[in-house]
């Protein structure tokens, strides 16, 4: 059998320009097309051919790399870097120019603006593809770690200690350095001394604003667990996954049910998603513009608070209660057996007892009913199963009780069942793609604005790819955004 064999020094005819390496239908077309379409003011980048100094790289091409490297799963800006000089997708859409990595790592740092607006423009261009509707939004979550370890995350009193330990060896170099100029002996040299002194008085003063957040917001959480801080990045939190407890962000989607296409992404500090419902759908509505009909979530999102705020706007809410989204049975003696009596603010057993108001919690969130006389229960017959306390039977109300049984109803409805039938297909396809294809399973930059930046990113780089397949392909693509492109604005 005959083998094909390459050869390196076989002569060939280079094609005459850079543009004929790439055909038609390759996605870095669509990718080049998409940013070329932006208008640098509207995404806050910042472009002034006139400003004087040295010649800087294109801040649009710039923006190109970074978009289309998260796409390809290159994050790092050396990867990037050594793309632009072996990858020809990356030559092409550079047009040639070899920035270093230290170029690529300041452009991301510096513009972690534009980077979020990215997303923007791009769920307002899918709006006028009709490829958005906006009536119907899926929300998730999902923990991506920051670029931090979890050791480093400390507490008050132990942060209180590190300020002392500073304190003592700022005092022991400027000891020093007060030694060195008295010996004045020619071959020492301070500029290491003083390099050091520096580094620990910005080091105090890091920690001291991390010490001025404890005082502003406790330290202890709500729960009574003591709170702790990350030397690193003070803005993640240390959050539980199914590959163990990181410092890490919280990472929301808000999706659109037509296609699938995201609408909105952001990155929070908070370790639960119980207080993310109304802030992320408000966000989502801003891109659009517009308001939606209907919000669905699971049930980590079951929060009346939130869910009273999306009620209150007409939009109807399919979010299941943890009973709810845990199929529990109700208990022969549950709540819900009790008929509670508005008028005289009390609820009756199945028995015809009063339970009447007693107490609220500290949070001010449940009203405690408790039986009028404990007799009552010791002396029934169903005493040992409804309750076994020797103070009677107690049942706690929430204070937005009506609303949660109408959430309850309204989840029940047939229609209700199956918009949430779609909603892992819809809210958490997503984060498959971003964190399996694309690789976004730790965030680069440090701070809140850096993770959102780069959580923008990478639903950026999910909406093109679906853009292509149902716009029909690359060359369809580029067409229809670059007749769109004179009508989105930001």
């Amino acid at each position: 059998m005959a083998y094909k064999c390459g050869s390196r020094k076989q002569i060939t005819l280079f094609p005459q320009s850079i543009d004929e390496y790439i055909g038609e239908g390759h996605p870095v077309r669509a990718y080049d097309t998409f940013i070329e379409v932006l208008n640098p003011g509207e995404i806050d980048l910042e472009v002034d051919p006139h400003k004087v100094g040295n010649s800087a790289y294109d801040p649009k091409a710039m923006l190109k790399l970074v978009v289309y490297g998260y796409s390809y799963g290159i994050k790092s800006s050396r990867k990037l870097e050594r793309a632009v000089h072996e990858n020809v997708a990356f030559i092409w859409l550079l047009g040639g120019l070899k920035p270093d990595h230290k170029t690529i790592a300041e452009f991301r740092k510096n513009n972690k603006k534009a980077l979020k607006l990215v997303l923007r423009q791009c769920a307002r261009m899918c709006m006028k593809l009709g490829l958005i509707d906006g009536n119907i939004l899926f929300i998730d979550g999902t923990k991506i770690r920051a670029n931090a370890s979890r050791g480093r995350n400390y507490s008050k009193e132990q942060y209180e200690g590190k300020v002392k330990d500073i304190d003592i060896r700022i005092e022991n170099l400027l000891e020093e350095s007060e030694r060195l100029d008295e010996e004045e002996k020619g071959d020492g040299s301070l500029v290491k001394m003083e390099e050091k002194l520096i580094d620990q008085r910005n080091l105090r003063e890091r920690i001291k604003g991390i010490l001025s957040e404890f005082e502003t917001q406790g330290a202890l959480t709500r729960d009574g667990v003591e709170r702790t801080v990350n030397q690193t990045d003070p803005e993640c939190a240390l959050m539980r996954s199914i590959h163990g407890s990181h410092a890490s962000y919280n990472a929301q989607g808000v999706v659109d049910d037509k296609n699938g296409l995201i609408v909105h992404a952001d990155a929070v500090s908070e370790t639960a998603d119980i207080n993310q419902l109304s802030g992320q759908v408000q966000q989502a509505e801003e891109v659009m513009e517009k308001s939606c009909e209907v919000v669905c979530a699971d049930a980590g999102y079951s929060n009346t608070k939130e869910l009273e705020k999306l009620d209150g706007k007409d939009i109807k809410v399919v979010v299941p209660s943890q009973r709810q989204a845990l199929h529990q049975p109700e208990k022969p003696f549950s709540k819900s057996q009790f008929t509670y009596h508005a008028g005289e603010d009390c609820y009756y057993c199945p028995e015809g007892h009063s339970l009447m108001y007693s107490t609220q919690d500290t949070r001010g969130e449940r009203l405690v009913y408790r039986i009028k006389d404990a007799k009552l229960c010791r002396q029934c017959r169903h005493f040992g199963i409804c309750t076994n306390s020797l103070r009677g039977r107690k049942i706690k109300r929430l204070s937005r009780e009506e609303l949660k049984e109408k959430i309850e109803r309204q989840f029940n409805e047939s229609e209700s069942q199956e918009i949430y039938s779609r909603r892992k297909t819809r809210a958490e396809h997503p984060f498959g793609h971003i964190k399996h294809n694309l690789g976004i399973r730790n965030f680069l930059l440090r701070g809140r604005e850096g993770a959102k930046a780069e959580i923008s990113i990478g639903a950026t780089c999910f909406n093109i790819a679906r853009m292509i397949t149902l716009l029909g392909g690359v060359v369809e693509f580029c067409c229809k955004v670059q007749s769109h492109a004179g009508f989105i604005t930001l």
